[in-house]
Parts: C-alpha cells; sequence; structure tokens
C-alpha cells in the first residue's frame, strides 16, 4: 500500500498512519508507516517530534469525517429517539464492510491503555463527545435518567462496534432492538 501522490509528506504520513493503525493496531512500525507513506524517517520526525505525537495528530484529523458520518446534523428536525438510531444504523451501515475493524477510536484507546498518551487523549475526547450527543438527545427526549442513558447508549455502541469489527457478531436484526429497548425503558419519545 503506498500513499504517494500529489499529497505532501505531512498528509501522506497522516494518511498512512490513519490506514494502518485502523488495519494494523497503533503498534505499527515507524519504518511501516513512511514506508506506507513514500517519506523518510527523517522527514518524519521533522513534521511530527515522535510516533505518538503521529498517531494523535492522524486521529485527530479523522475525528470530523468520522463524526459527519456518525451523528445527524445539527439542524435535523427529527426526534431524539429517531436521532439516536441514527447513529446505531450508521454503525450497522458501516459494520457491513469489510474492511470493518470497529471503532478506530475506541480501539486507540484499548491498545494504548496509557490515558496520558497523546493518541488516547484525542480518542477518548471523541468518546466522551458521543456520550454526550446521547446524554443531550437523551435529556431532549424525556429520558428518566439521561446520563444514565447516554452511558448506556456508549456502551451498546462500544460492544457493538468491538463485536461487528472483530467479526464476532453482525449487527443487523441485533443493534436497533437493543437501543429500542433501551429508549422504551428511558421513557424517550
Amino acid at each position: 500500500m503506498t500513499t504517494e501522490g500529489k499529497q505532501g509528506p505531512r498528509e501522506r504520513l497522516l494518511e498512512a498512519a490513519a490506514t494502518l493503525t485502523y488495519r494494523d493496531g497503533v503498534n505499527i512500525g515507524v519504518e511501516a508507516l513512511c514506508k506506507a507513506a513514500g517519506v523518510s524517517k527523517r522527514s518524519m520526525y521533522q513534521l511530527f517530534q515522535s510516533k505518538d505525537e503521529l498517531l494523535a495528530a492522524s486521529l485527530e484529523r479523522r475525528t470530523s469525517a468520522y463524526v459527519a458520518t456518525l451523528l445527524p446534523a445539527a439542524g435535523d428536525d427529527r426526534s431524539s429517539r429517531e436521532r439516536i438510531l441514527h447513529v446505531f444504523g450508521q454503525v450497522e451501515a458501516q459494520s457491513r464492510a469489510a474492511e470493518f475493524y470497529g471503532c478506530p477510536f475506541l480501539a486507540a484507546q484499548i491498545e494504548l491503555k496509557d490515558q496520558s498518551h497523546p493518541a488516547s487523549r484525542v480518542a477518548h475526547e471523541v468518546k466522551e463527545n458521543l456520550t454526550a450527543f446521547f446524554r443531550a438527545e437523551a435529556e431532549r427526549g424525556g429520558a428518566s435518567d439521561p446520563g444514565l442513558l447516554a452511558r448506556q447508549l456508549s456502551l451498546v455502541f462500544d460492544g457493538a462496534s468491538a463485536r461487528a469489527g472483530t467479526g464476532a457478531d453482525t449487527l443487523t436484526g441485533l443493534i436497533a432492538p437493543t437501543v429500542i429497548t433501551l429508549l422504551d425503558a428511558a421513557g424517550v419519545r
């Protein structure tokens, strides 16, 4: 795999890091990253202080695209229930792809273990923002305990993403009924 082309070395490194770490994990070597990007190690270290910084920048770079494909638009006038179900519908649709390995942000957190790692901090923020989205929608939808429901939905999201990403299960016919049960129990309209 190579990402050489019209992009500059920084963009090629970010793209290679995103692709390789999603497919192979965050422990991918610097040599493999540089080879995939068509960039020398020297150039990489001129652009990034460390591989850790490159990983964090790569995750940060994919955040907006990830959120845009996952969450409904801010001006979307659907009910809270429909907006929450949209997120899980997106995960179900993504999980059908042959190259689906689960949530890249969850994977980074699990693999890194170190919560102070720069990439782990980026991933943590993305996951916290998803939980905040669920909480805001739960409040708007009249949930009896919006905080608890948000945490439950995050748990289902991460569990579903992990199980589908590892090939342990398919989400079709499983994720929507699970989420609907939680929304019904919480009284979300």
